[in-house]
């Protein structure tokens, strides 16, 4: 079985890009006033459910819930948890992806990736070409091509991005294609950069891509999650969140975020320690937004993975003493637990 994937219909050329940021209004302004919401918490007793930590939450298309933990990566259909890793040796992963033919990508923490198709698996490592049996991110851009950190796979062969093609680090990951085609990279303790792939030439090519830097000449660093929201901000976190409206970086918040997702309305919304935060649409340019904090788990816990699922509620993935998956209804929090006597 070979999960192919859609080969780049273009070749991009490769050009340098000049980003003369400047700092938004509310730079160094103080936290925003939160809004405290204290839900109430509701246990569903369950069987396979999750309980380790969970790095990422994904959809499928069917509206399945796909998560990605340290027990395996499991399948939410509204009644019932499933492990889709069962029979895989492995059973640490850091994400999980279905790509636009349907095939499900499970990012492992020490053994590379597996394809499912829905019958068979196919799994990849470094004998095949990754770059590294660590695959921390998964990523599909618009041609098809699935990216793993600094790996792209066109459906048929693996293509390494290093130092030697220009770009800053070897550990970064590929966290966004925007709407104009530009692609956005970070990693832990790695700078952020961007390049415009839409110009002529292969990816790569020893250009110099551009690391993009505040009006102090601080490169961003350590961002781990990248968006674009429907009016083609870009919102991403470092020591705070902040937003890029194409020309000015603007500090929305001091605190800062694992994940970020914008909702159907138009939110957006921040896993943050033990908390999720929602910064409400008709005041984000504002300069003081309404924001509001949920607590959803324990003090020594860490929120990582967000997601608002077809039905409008919220999914968080935790690591810690409270490790597991959350759903919240902007009412309640579900604790999903396991059925007495099943692990």
């Amino acid at each position: 079985m070979k999960c192919k994937l859609k080969r780049y219909a273009h070749i991009y050329t490769l050009f340098l890009m000049l980003f003369f940021c400047t700092s938004g209004e509310g730079q160094n302004k103080p936290d925003l006033p939160k809004q405290n919401v204290k839900p109430e918490t509701k246990d569903s007793i369950i069987s396979q459910v999750p309980n380790s930590m969970v790095r990422n939450i994904k959809q499928a298309r069917n509206g399945d819930i796909l998560i990605a933990s340290f027990l395996g990566v499991f399948r939410y259909d509204g009644k019932s948890f499933t492990n889709l890793t069962g029979k895989i040796n492995t059973p640490s992963f850091f994400d999980v992806l279905e790509d636009r033919k349907g095939n499900l990508w499970f990012a492992s923490r020490d053994s590379g990736v597996y394809c499912f198709n829905g019958k068979s698996v196919q799994h990849f490592t470094t004998k095949d070409g990754l770059a590294s049996n660590m695959a921390l991110h998964l990523y599909e851009d618009r041609a098809g091509n699935i990216w793993f950190g600094t790996t792209r796979y066109d459906g048929e062969s693996f293509r390494n991005f290093t130092t030697k093609d220009g770009f800053p680090s070897n550990n970064v990951r590929l966290l966004l294609e925007d709407k104009t085609g530009k692609l956005w990279f970070g990693g832990h303790g790695e700078n952020m950069f961007v390049y415009d792939a839409r110009l002529n030439g292969e990816v790569g090519q020893g250009k110099t891509f551009t690391v993009l830097k505040n009006k102090d000449g601080k490169a961003f660093n350590s961002v781990w999650s990248i968006i674009e929201d429907k009016k083609g901000n870009i919102w991403f976190a470092e020591d705070g969140l902040f937003r890029y409206d194409g020309k000015t970086f603007t500090k929305v918040s001091q605190t800062g975020a694992y994940s970020i997702i914008e909702d159907k309305k138009g939110n957006i919304w921040t896993s943050s320690g033990s908390s999720i935060f929602c910064y409400d649409e008709q005041s984000l340019f504002n300069i003081t937004p309404t924001v509001k904090e949920i607590k959803v788990s324990g003090e020594n816990s860490f929120l990582f993975g967000i997601l608002e699922a077809n039905d409008g509620s919220i999914w968080v993935g935790a690591r810690g003493p409270a490790s597991k998956v959350y759903r919240y209804n902007g009412k309640t929090i579900t604790d999903f637990k396991e059925k007495d006597g099943q692990k």
